[in-house]
């Protein structure tokens, strides 16, 4: 029987759990074991990245940003104030974006991670 996603990653959400569905149907159980292994040692939850963008308010912006590996982008919201704070109110609407933007890219790496060592 194929492992379940939504018990093996924790709080994961609509569009990520059809992503990662889609992505890992062809993966033995061995190799979709190992794969949500690598997956969730990289994944950002949507609410981490929430309390990012709070904080960009009250104490450095650009946290967020350097959260999803945005590095440029943080350093420009560290030096800007979060974009004069409109950036960083933009991230906190868009913080589930920003948060399965970054999954994709991770679960794309974990994938090439897990065909390499196959």
């Amino acid at each position: 029987m194929k492992p379940n996603l939504i018990n093996m990653v924790p709080s994961i959400e609509g569009e990520e759990l059809v992503y990662l569905q889609m992505l890992t149907k062809e993966l033995s159980d061995e190799n979709l074991v190992n794969f949500i292994a690598v997956y969730n040692g990289k994944r950002r939850k949507s609410d981490q990245v929430l309390l990012g963008c709070v904080l960009g308010f009250v104490c450095v912006g650009g946290i967020q940003r350097f959260m999803v590996g945005q590095n440029g982008m943080g350093i420009l919201y560290l030096f800007t104030g979060g974009l004069c704070l409109i950036g960083t109110i933009v991230d906190t609407i868009n913080h589930k974006k920003l948060a399965f933007e970054y999954n994709q890219q991770m679960a794309r790496e974990s994938m090439a991670m897990v065909h390499a060592y196959q």
